[in-house]
């Protein structure tokens, strides 16, 4: 069983940034693509970025374009969501995700095999 595990959550300010962590325990970490979801208060959770197994393609939700950015670092078992420019309505819990296998990138949230916990990302207006 692959554990997944988020960190960097916080509470920021509009216009601030934070950065998140995802680290996955698979030992074949570099065969996975990784996607990031969110959801916030009352609302269906919803794609925000994926990423490729070996980083060549990401993909994001038109939300966030030019904002977050996704990136990995296989030798590190782990996956990076750089969020800049929040607002407020970033506001929400984000959810790491892992599809094992998986060339390319996918926005489609049961694709993907093993989720984290979520952390918290709480931004004020």
């Amino acid at each position: 069983q692959v554990q997944v595990a988020e960190s960097g959550g916080g509470l920021v300010q509009a216009g601030g940034s934070l950065r998140l962590s995802c680290v996955a325990s698979a030992r074949t970490f570099s065969t996975y693509a990784m996607g990031w979801f969110r959801q916030a208060p009352g609302k269906e959770r919803e794609f925000v970025a994926a990423i490729s197994w070996g980083g060549y393609s990401t993909y994001y939700a038109d939300s966030v374009k030019g904002r977050f950015t996704i990136s990995r670092d296989n030798a590190k078992n782990t996956a990076y969501l750089q969020m800049n420019s929040l607002k407020p309505e970033d506001t929400a819990v984000y959810y790491c995700a892992a599809a094992p296998g998986r060339d390319g990138v996918s926005e489609i949230s049961h694709e993907y095999d093993y989720w984290g916990q979520g952390t918290q990302v709480t931004v004020s207006s």
